[in-house]
């Protein structure tokens, strides 16, 4: 059962140690800032595990350190967790909305003092392990996902390069190669791979609540999430919907090229929706665009926000093989981004469930006192 504190009475906060870039050293001590760990050092100001939260500029973000840390001067460190589990901490505090707490007249600003005094609902120390080792079994299995996903991408991307980049596709033993491109193959310009569709330019008049979510380039870059603007895309024509597998490409900002996998969705102005030509295969298409990116990036223009022209299309190129070897490749890429895909959407669901058990939990609507519940392996070899 969960019990009313101050939050003063559960840890105390402590401000983080300022460092420039001249003052580090190269070491494997991570320097935390609000956003996050940005650089490293060889020396710690903080024994791990610990937990850091943005006190200037990113307010309230929550990082949990297993390691020793330098918590920047940018952020709140507990300095004291006074029996608080800091696996617990690490969802608890979040769901205090720390970020809805600034003091800063100019600058957005955390003050630990307040935040001392704020009163909470926390459970006890004794359910506090079962209900972080709930949590982290589930984000055990997300970052499973994640590296297997990475490992996924990374095996298609290099059967790539080894057929079309190093040209060592079946059979380039006894295929003449003239200036780059074997007998038989083309060199495409980029705009010959497929039908590059812009997407709609959203006003923020027509964002809603509710309804399918507009891909801007921070959800091609971060995923979709609560704040992302939606749309219920109402009389919007079908070249602007977006499907799981949809390949989208980025000309504005930072250039990412994503294949698609966060379900229904709407494009936004700033991103291309690339349907490759009908002689051309998905995979091929979308790791080709993968490859430009740098061809593409020294070419971007623009005093604030970098972006390349539709016309800069038909600059970059790639080769490309003739169907039986488009087919042959298709055959050994096509399963491994599927497989991504399929783990994409397993993480989605794993971070749904998570999300519901974690207001239950913390709230202390779902009970664990009388629940045997075993630590997963990432918890075991913590104190």
């Amino acid at each position: 059962m969960v019990e009313n504190k101050k939050l003063g009475d559960v840890l105390t906060f402590q401000r983080g140690f300022d460092i420039t870039k001249k003052d580090q050293r190269v070491g494997d001590v991570p320097i935390v800032s609000s956003s996050g760990v940005h650089s490293y050092h060889n020396n710690a100001k903080a024994k791990g595990p610990g937990i850091v939260i943005g006190r200037k500029g990113t307010l309230g973000t929550v990082h949990y350190i297993r390691g020793n840390y330098w918590p920047h001067d940018t952020t709140l460190w507990v300095k004291n967790f006074k029996g608080t589990s800091p696996e617990y901490l690490r969802y608890f505090l979040p769901s205090l909305k720390l970020e809805f707490f600034d003091v800063g007249a100019s600058n957005p600003t955390l003050n630990r003092n307040h935040l001392h005094k704020l009163q909470v609902k926390i459970s006890p120390p004794s359910d506090q392990r079962k209900i972080a080792a709930i949590l982290i079994a589930y984000d055990d299995l997300i970052e499973n996902n994640r590296q297997r996903i990475a490992l996924l991408e990374n095996m298609a991307e290099e059967i790539y390069r080894e057929w079309f980049v190093r040209l060592r596709f079946p059979g380039h033993e006894h295929t003449p190669v003239h200036k780059g491109v074997p007998e038989g193959w083309e060199r495409r310009s980029v705009s010959k791979l497929g039908r590059f569709v812009n997407g709609y330019p959203f006003k923020p008049s027509e964002h809603f609540d509710l309804g399918h979510p507009i891909i801007k380039i921070k959800e091609l870059n971060s995923g979709v999430t609560e704040a992302t603007p939606r749309h219920d895309r109402g009389l919007l024509k079908s070249r602007y919907h977006v499907n799981d597998g949809d390949v989208l490409f980025s000309w504005s900002g930072s250039l990412v090229v994503r294949m698609w996998d966060e379900g229904e969705a709407l494009l936004n102005q700033h991103l291309f929706k690339v349907t490759p030509f009908v002689e051309l295969e998905k995979p091929f298409v979308y790791l080709s665009l993968q490859q430009v990116i740098p061809a593409f990036a020294a070419l971007t223009t623009g005093a604030t926000m970098q972006h390349i022209r539709k016309g800069e299309l038909d600059v970059v190129s790639v080769i490309a093989p003739p169907n039986g070897i488009m087919r042959s490749f298709c055959k050994l890429a096509q399963p491994l981004l599927d497989q991504r895909l399929l783990l994409a959407k397993a993480s989605k669901e794993l971070a749904k469930t998570r999300d519901l058990l974690l207001n239950r939990l913390i709230s202390g609507k779902l009970r664990v006192d009388d629940l045997d519940i075993q630590c997963p392996p990432s918890m075991q070899n913590i104190a």
